[in-house]
């Protein structure tokens, strides 16, 4: 992309999707919107601050960021650059940062990358007093949010400011579904199986369950856990894979593998190959946030009106649905800490994160967002989402969610054990053992 000639020089980095940009808050209306949301003088500062933001599926979402943040810069004498990176990236980008000391100030960051820079002394700046200050001015955090991004344990001190949070849900073809019989959700993983096999016509195919080396492919892990799959024990230091409970959970996988219900290349798709499958007419089912559901809102209407919304369905063991928090944080070697505690306070008002949530389909993780009108249960995308925020589970239940935990995550081990299987010919057993392997070397750095 360009640069912009405005007061800032955007870049982006990882794979956007043309035609989003038009998506619900762009454009004109896009420039209303930021005019209405003026950011007011918190002190007049100076110098630059370089923001790295999780770029994500939605178009309209990280314009409405990076505008944000750039009015802001304006309005307080700061020069500011904003570095959109593909959130399937973002922990690749910070651990070459990291190595090669280039930290950007500030930056979002997922669970797993926020408590792998925990473990390193000096990397993030404590916010402490951030997070109290922003929890007194919106109501005070959802416990969720708060347990689940408490560093202290690790480093002595908060590093990360949680801002909403994300949780995948099961979107599907209602009207493939429905003319096949099936007009309820699946109520298991196993009846959603079923049903992808029973309408499974290529090249609409069954299921669009990413196996590759993405974020999205880890949602393999909730649904592993849902069949009594563990990745570690109660005390979250031995691992636990190899287990009758994942030799099930593998069963499932194959059962799609062998009935040809994933779209070709699902082993291999980049951090958008569901949803574009989705957005394609490739998948019946997919696993995914509502980015799908507002993209096919503004391109596809007759899509949208064929799609239908609910929670992640139980497995025979237990329901697995995960709120997963994303959190801003600050480099300890900023040149400007001040000021980027400042912004990242100004993207937690109102005024801003609402409308930013109404287009990232993000639910809240203060207690007076909930009372934002978006979430009033008249869109079914938000309405599904504010559910699994207040029914679904931790991050990483009934796993510990440790260091460890999130490292294992960020090595994709579940989906390349799955890959040894289909792709490799490994049996079973030999999958198994690689990756139980792999986990407890991950496991006992910590240890």
């Amino acid at each position: 992309m360009a640069e912009s000639t405005r007061f800032n020089r955007r870049r982006v980095l990882g794979t956007t999707v043309a035609g989003a940009a038009s998506l619900a808050v762009s454009g004109s209306r896009l420039q209303e919107t930021l005019a209405e949301r003026r950011a007011p003088a918190f002190i007049q500062m100076s110098g630059k601050i370089t923001y790295w933001g999780g770029l994500i599926f939605a178009e309209a979402a990280n314009n409405l960021l990076e505008e944000a943040i750039d009015q802001w810069g304006a309005d307080n004498g700061v020069e500011t650059e904003v570095v959109m990176i593909n959130t399937n990236d973002m922990n690749q980008r910070i651990s070459a940062a990291v190595e090669s000391d280039t930290m950007p100030d500030a930056a979002d960051l997922f669970l797993e990358t926020l408590f792998l820079l925990a473990n390193q002394e000096g990397i993030l700046e404590p916010v402490d007093d951030l997070y109290a200050e922003i929890g007194e001015a919106h109501g005070g955090w959802y416990d969720s949010y708060a347990a689940a991004t408490d560093t202290t344990a690790i480093a002595g001190s908060r590093l990360g400011i949680p801002y909403g949070g994300i949780g995948n849900f099961v979107i599907r073809r209602n009207d493939a579904l429905s003319a096949a019989g099936f007009a309820e959700p699946p109520a298991t993983w196993q009846e959603l199986m079923d049903q992808a096999i029973a309408v499974n016509a290529p090249p609409l195919f069954g299921f669009g369950l990413p196996l590759a080396n993405v974020n999205d492919a880890n949602v393999g892990v909730s649904i592993l856990q849902a069949y009594g799959g563990r990745i570690a024990d109660d005390e979250g230091k031995m691992v636990t894979l190899d287990s009758p409970e994942t030799r099930t959970y593998l069963e499932w996988v194959m059962q799609g593998w062998d009935a040809g219900v994933y779209p070709p290349g699902n082993t291999v798709w980049d951090g958008t190959g569901d949803n574009m499958a989705y957005l394609g007419g490739q998948a019946a089912f997919v696993l995914n946030t509502g980015s799908i559901a507002i993209s096919a809102k503004n391109d596809d209407p007759e899509l949208y009106e064929a799609t239908a919304y609910s929670p992640m369905p139980p497995g025979p063991v237990m329901a697995v649905s995960p709120v997963n928090p994303s959190s801003r944080v600050i480099s300890a070697k900023s040149q400007n800490i001040d000021a980027a505690k400042a912004l990242i306070a100004h993207l937690a008002t109102p005024e801003f994160i609402e409308a930013y949530f109404e287009v990232a389909t993000f639910a809240p993780a203060l207690k007076n967002q909930a009372t934002f009108e978006i979430f009033d249960g008249r869109d079914p995308i938000l309405a599904v989402l504010s559910d699994i925020n207040l029914t679904g589970t931790p991050p990483g239940f009934p796993d510990v969610y440790n260091t460890a935990y999130g490292e294992v995550n960020a090595n994709f081990i579940i989906p390349k054990m799955i890959q040894r299987v289909v792709v490799d010919g490994y049996d079973f057993d030999r999958a198994i053992a690689e990756a139980q392997s792999a986990a407890q070397a991950i496991y006992d750095k910590y240890n």
